[in-house]
């Protein structure tokens, strides 16, 4: 049990790759909140297979991730991990693109990881320990057309990744990041079976990742293993970005 005892934060825990963090830390022991918006069945069934403890609470709410954060450490009296998971999409192309969906975008992606870093801040620095642990895309180095809101906030999340390894680093608190690729999710799931080859083809390993994979680097990172690692980016792309630089 890696992280017995430990309390972990998952923002957007309800599918995807939230969901699979959100088992593999329970898993290894660790008491796991995690937050979800728009998709409460989802919740409740990742709730009832991990046994986690669902929090309804919106990324662009200040006030209520902070009383998120004070009810978590009410009950549990810590809190050592943050991952910030929560994010979602909205495509176009930049001429047809209404500024809401730039904002929307920002807000929820690179403003709420900023809102919940903030919150746990308190805790961890009085505890002197903590880990966060930020999930990018690859889009927010690559850049892919028709995101660009969604590939500033992923490139914001990078910087804000670095900003608070330095800041925090010294005080006992690590933060790096995940940047994902295509990855079997719901939102891939969606695309059709044209784009998906398009995709795949693009890959050195030839196939999307898995929800699994991402959630195991996380965890690595999470861990006493990786206690040297600090404002770094680990790239799980199935060889994407590699294939882009060639």
């Amino acid at each position: 049990m890696l992280f017995q005892d430990q309390v972990a934060i998952v923002t957007g825990g309800s599918r995807g790759i939230g969901r699979s963090i959100v088992a593999a830390l329970a898993d290894q022991g660790a008491k796991v909140y995690f937050t979800y918006h728009a998709h409460e069945a989802a919740a409740q069934e990742t709730a009832a297979q991990t046994g986690a403890i669902a929090l309804s609470c919106s990324q662009e709410d200040g006030d209520a991730i902070t009383a998120a954060v004070e009810k978590i450490v009410g009950e549990s009296g810590r809190v050592d991990m943050l991952i910030n998971n929560a994010g979602i999409r909205a495509d176009k192309f930049l001429m047809m693109m209404p500024e809401s969906d730039w904002q929307k975008v920002i807000d929820v992606n690179l403003s709420g990881a900023w809102r919940w870093a903030k919150a746990v801040s308190r805790p961890m620095l009085g505890a002197g320990r903590g880990a966060i642990v930020n999930v990018g895309s690859v889009a927010g180095s690559l850049g892919l057309p028709g995101q660009t809101n969604y590939a500033a906030a992923k490139g914001g999340l990078l910087a804000l990744t670095r900003a608070l390894a330095a800041e925090f680093g010294p005080k006992g608190i690590r933060t790096n990041a995940v940047v994902p690729g295509f990855i079997e999710t719901d939102m891939t799931a969606a695309l059709n079976r044209d784009v998906k080859r398009r995709n795949i083809d693009n890959l050195v390993l030839k196939r999307f990742g898995k929800a699994e994979e991402v959630a195991s680097v996380v965890l690595f990172l999470l861990s006493p293993a990786a206690s040297y690692i600090v404002g770094q980016a680990i790239v799980v792309d199935g060889g994407l970005s590699a294939a882009v630089a060639m």
